[in-house]
């Protein structure tokens, strides 16, 4: 009982065991000593509370933020000792601020219970008693039916389909962004149970890793049991139909769910992420404990002049009040605690409980904007800028290195053929046809040739070592293909998870082959030659050696029609050459520099044949590594190296990736931005280099500093050594200043010289990239690229890309950004904040950052502002009242000021206010650097803005003291104002000034700014009037009763509101005007600019210099 009471709450998850066994259809064995595994229901989970943990969990939560904590203590304070105020101040808005934050938070859980209601409620037909029963439950080990359109319910391993060869199409566009279909298959001896009462009698069982968030990686084998005898199958990705994918093509198929609910690899990918905190937080935190500091001081000072006071008899026991018996002997430590105490709940509001739920609904309100921005949102693939966490708005504004991902964020992802090498031979694509560079011989007919054998084992190889997929729109199978090709029907349609393959595959049914998949995907490819009549060829599909990130390269080995075993690769250059023992190495080397030198895409083709025991050791080796359920990857790896090697060069191809539009153009605002941009990509150094200076990341004057190819700690150390002596010397560490003319420099590291230099020479690589306008970082591993951060430490840091390899850099970044692109969704998941392209980037920082920034950096400032000129006045108060810790305040407007009377306008402020307007932003991007390095709330503003508060609060108080200081009569009765009048005249002051303090920071004003300025001001007359006018039977205390309307009826007490008002605003205006003519910024200049001349037009293009 009590771990089940644990598991509700959340504090006990559910014990996992270290492997899994699936019975299919649950046929459990009946001899032996089974224990059933305990697995998850299938019910998706992705709210945060239960009925029974909500207020516990929430209240948690809430409690750990430090104003919170603070106020609870101080409240409690407050019900344990006798205290100059009310537990109701204290209380009242400790309880609003939890009550708004546990509310927003409950209905947003709420909103994500219906959800999850709606999935976990949806039918499906599961076999059982050998029929399809319609049901709600599914449980790991039943068999699943699912039909063409429909989700999977949870993960399957896929037993049987409508098809013999046990094959279906889905898509994972809800997972993982892609929209190709992608072909997933059956083992043999399941693939021919294709109706229930076949499905019924089967008897397997699969064995398999237990669930990861890894969509692309499965471990498992399948053990099936045919007459008496044992047959085991590996299960890889392809044979798991993940939870949330979408059959097509396809009319049915039967699955064994192996994963479900919470354990589905969809339900492991919801993201829980690190929290970030942004550098405003952070500030803001340092605010408070500042604060703190200050509350403790006045309280401290208080408790020890009170006691200094009071040594003397008369003023420590007045004839008036006397001690009882009791004060007289109690102790006198304690005595001195419960005065400090009771001093520290007199003055605890200086501390802003408020601030932490209104700079909550500025980033929740405020990031609509970003969603709601017609400028950031795109037409072709009608995407619109996504924010998945408002946190981190203001950070934004303060992004000081830009790391990017080359393909796909820089570059559309969408590749064209160009060039390609064949045996030494340089080809060139140009209108469709392959021109030959190296006899300057153009083709006779449309289409190339073939002229040697070598030609032609190169195309073949092209052609056939891919994992590319031919969409069918009829469900029972393919179309004639090759009717197709004779233009009796439409043309074929590829569909790959590599762009790459993709545009080689295209290109090669145009020039040379059509490439025909047949239906028993998987098992033939068969290729046509266009030029030729002959019948086509039929290569049969051994194995296919997936392509990883560690090996850069994939291989597949087909059976050629004569019987031979062959294999086909391709990969890198790098992967390629040092396993090469035949062809032209040398030349083909020299023709991917130079097609890298243009930018293009490179990927070397090799070939190896096996004799008959050779290919019998290889498929003996592949069988026993892919059917292995512990370190299966490392088994893998360990054969696909001892298959991969005394390769045969072949060849190599040039692929053309080109760049967004107006990629060149943001690149450059961000750098007149004082942005430094890194580029991160895994492409070789000159391909790098190439794209870099296209897309403007290197200008052609600049110097170009290399660390490339260091082969040991102290080669690569003498290599930095040199590079850091060129900038040592110089006092600027970006420019080298000679003559008229000013020198950038940009630096090129590869992934293999950054390891070494991040190993023990961090610090010196630092340097000098720190004295580089520029860096780009090429054959980078996605892990490499996720440590470049780190070493940075203190600049804040943004980071982009598009694809998974990108996913540990943008969440090491301070704020992530996915781009929308072509290579899945998992960037985007992944991120803070998504667009569709890489332009957006520009107005993203520009505009929206220094909107966000300015905003929320002088709502910070505003409210410490305001509660300094709430509590300094009763702090000075009791001077004038012997420390007796009377309060200056009612009790209803302590607990009003910050929720009611001053809240609406600082929030609205915070929404709408704009110092430049964002044309102007985006058409001047220095403007950026005037609030870089947190510039609004560092430590010398903060100063200004506490002094202000201090000097305002002198003003408040000792202005009101002199008007009434003599005993003055101000009414026209006779009658002398009292405490109570004292004290409210002090706060409508006060309330008066915070407001127009607030009007006067304001430039960007709208109807709602009017309203709620004017309006707070109103709504304090009224209420008090309302307040003070009314007996109100549950209070104990008739304090205010007509003090109000009393202090009004004085037109003394009307000239001295104006008047104190005026002497604290005054020095403030003539401050601004001094500061705009004398020393202004130059966002005031651009506001001169842009409200003396004409409306701002739309930014113009920049030019890279």
């Amino acid at each position: 009982m009590l771990r089940w009471i644990r598991q509700q709450l959340g504090f006990d998850p559910p014990h996992q065991s270290d492997t899994r066994t699936v019975y299919i259809a649950n046929r459990f064995p009946q001899h032996g000593h089974y224990v059933p595994q305990k697995f998850a229901d299938n019910r998706i989970i992705s709210s945060k509370y239960t009925i029974w943990n909500f207020i516990p969990k929430n209240l948690f939560e809430q409690f750990r933020r430090i104003a919170n904590f603070y106020f609870l203590i101080i409240f409690l304070v407050q019900l344990m000792i006798d205290t100059p105020t009310s537990p109701v101040t204290s209380g009242l808005p400790l309880f609003f601020v939890i009550t708004v934050t546990a509310i927003k938070q409950g209905y947003e859980d709420w909103l994500r219970h219906k959800a999850d209601n709606e999935v976990n409620g949806a039918p499906v037909f599961v076999v059982r008693s050998g029929s399809l029963v319609q049901t709600r439950s599914k449980n790991v080990g039943d068999i699943v039916r699912v039909a063409k359109d429909e989700t999977f319910p949870a993960d399957l391993v896929l037993l049987s389909s409508d098809r013999a060869e046990g094959t279906c199409h889905i898509t994972t566009a809800s997972l993982d962004g892609e929209t190709n279909l992608k072909t997933h298959f059956a083992v043999p001896e399941t693939a021919v149970s294709q109706t229930v009462s076949k499905l019924e009698s089967l008897q397997a069982v699969v064995e398999c890793q237990q669930p990861e968030a890894d969509l692309y990686r499965f471990v498992g084998r399948i053990t099936v049991s045919l007459q008496g005898e044992e047959i085991v199958r590996p299960l890889g990705p392809e044979n798991l139909l993940l939870r949330g994918a979408r059959l097509k093509n396809t009319k049915e198929i039967f699955g064994v769910a192996v994963y479900t609910g919470m354990e589905s690899k969809m339900a492991l990918n919801y993201k829980c992420k690190s929290q970030k905190r942004s550098a405003v937080e952070k500030s803001m935190n340092t605010f408070l404990i500042i604060y703190l500091g200050i509350l403790l001081l006045e309280a401290v000072l208080s408790t020890i002049l009170k006691y200094a006071w009071q040594s003397e008899r008369k003023w420590d026991e007045p004839f008036y009040n006397e001690k009882t018996e009791q004060e007289k002997n109690s102790s006198k430590i304690l005595q001195f605690i419960s005065d400090f105490l009771a001093f520290l709940v007199l003055y605890n509001f200086i501390i802003p409980i408020s601030l932490y739920v209104t700079v909550e609904m500025q980033k929740f309100l405020g990031s609509f904007f970003i969603g709601w921005d017609l400028d950031l949102y795109h037409v072709e693939s009608d995407q619109k800028a996504q924010v998945n966490t408002s946190d981190l708005n203001e950070e934004l504004g303060q992004v000081e290195y830009v790391f990017t991902d080359k393909t796909g964020t820089l570059t559309e992802n969408e590749m064209q053929f160009r060039e390609c090498s064949i045996n030494g031979v340089k080809f060139q694509e140009i209108n469709g046809k392959l021109i030959c560079l190296h006899l300057c011989l153009t083709c006779s007919g449309p289409h190339f040739p073939l002229q040697t054998g070598e030609e032609e084992l190169f195309l073949k190889a092209v052609s056939l070592c891919h994992t590319v997929q031919i969409n069918y729109d009829q469900t029972d199978g393919p179309r004639d293909t090759f009717l197709q090709a004779n233009g009796v029907s439409d043309p074929v349609e590829y569909y790959a998870s590599s762009p790459d393959e993709k545009a080689l595959v295209e290109k090669l049914y145009v020039l040379v082959y059509f490439i025909f998949i047949s239906c028993e995907v998987r098992l033939f490819i068969s290729i046509e030659c266009i030029q030729c009549s002959a019948f086509p060829c039929r290569y049969k599909l051994l194995h296919v050696l997936e392509f990883d990130a560690n090996r850069r390269r994939m291989s597949v080995i087909l059976q050629t029609p004569s019987g031979e075993k062959v294999l086909f690769t391709k990969g890198a250059e790098s992967s390629i050459f040092p396993h090469a023992r035949s062809g032209e190495v040398d030349k083909t080397r020299v023709h991917v520099d130079e097609f890298a030198l243009k930018g293009l895409r490179t990927l070397v083709v090799a070939c190896r044949r096996f004799s008959a025991g050779e290919y019998e050791e290889v498929d003996r080796r592949l069988h026993e590594a892919r059917t292995a359920l512990q370190q299966r990857e490392e088994r893998l790896a360990e054969v696909f190296s001892f298959i991969e090697r005394d390769l045969e060069l072949l060849g190599a191809t040039g692929v053309e990736d080109r760049l967004q539009e107006k990629v060149q153009e943001t690149i450059e605002a961000l750098r007149l931005a004082g942005i430094k941009v890194w580029v991160l990509t895994g492409d070789k150094h000159e391909t790098a280099v190439s794209v870099s200076l296209s897309c403007g990341h290197f200008h052609r004057t600049m110097n170009i500093l290399e660390l490339v190819q260091q082969k040991s700690d102290s080669e690569c150390a003498e290599q930095l050594r040199r590079l850091s002596a060129t900038h040592h010397h110089r006092k600027f560490p970006i420019y080298i200043i000679r003559e008229d003319h000013v020198i950038q420099h940009g630096l090129v590291v590869d992934g293999t010289s950054l390891s070494l230099a991040l190993r023990q020479h961090e610090r010196l690589f630092m340097e000098v990239c720190r004295s580089c306008s520029a860096v780009l970082c090429c054959r980078m591993a996605p892990l490499q690229k996720a440590k470049v951060r780190p070493t940075l430490r203190d600049p804040i840091t943004l980071a982009i890309g598009d694809g998974a390899n990108d996913v540990s850099m943008i969440q090491e970044a301070n704020v992530g950004i996915g781009i929308m692109g072509k290579e899945g969704r998992q960037a985007v998941r992944n991120s803070d904040y998504a667009i569709a392209r890489f332009k957006f980037l520009a107005k993203l920082l520009l505009v929206h950052g220094h909107f966000y920034y300015i905003r929320i950096a002088t709502l910070v400032q505003y409210f410490f502002y305001k509660n300094v000129c709430f509590i300094t006045p009763q702090f000075l108060y009791q001077f004038f009242c012997l420390f007796s810790q009377q309060t200056l305040y009612d009790s209803v407007y302590l607990t009003l000021y910050n929720i009611c009377f001053t809240s609406l306008p600082v929030l609205v402020y915070s929404l709408f206010e704009q110092l430049v307007h964002p044309h102007v932003l985006q058409s001047k991007p220095a403007l950026y650097r005037d609030i870089s390095k947190n510039a609004l709330l560092s430590f010398k503003p903060f100063l200004y803005w506490t002094l202000q508060g201090f000097s305002h609060a002198f003003v408040f108080f000792f202005g009101s003291y002199i008007l009434m200081g003599e005993d003055t009569s101000l009414m026209g009765n006779g009658q002398m104002f009292g405490n109570w009048t004292f004290g409210t005249l002090v706060f409508t002051v006060m309330v008066i000034t915070v407001t127009l303090k607030l009007a006067l920071e304001t430039h960007y004003w709208t109807w709602m700014n009017h309203f709620v300025t004017w309006g707070s001001i109103a709504f304090y007359f009224i209420f008090s009037l309302f307040y003070g006018g009314i007996i109100w039977p549950f209070l104990h205390t008739q304090d205010m009763y007509f003090v109000f309307v009393q202090l009004l009826s004085s037109g003394s007490a009307w000239f001295a509101i104006i008047i104190v008002v005026v002497t604290c605003l005054f020095p403030d205006v003539v401050k601004k005007v001094l500061y705009r003519h004398l020393r202004p910024t130059s966002t005031q200049k651009s506001q001169v600019s842009s409200t003396c001349g004409q409306p701002p037009l739309p930014p113009p293009p920049y030019q890279a210099r």
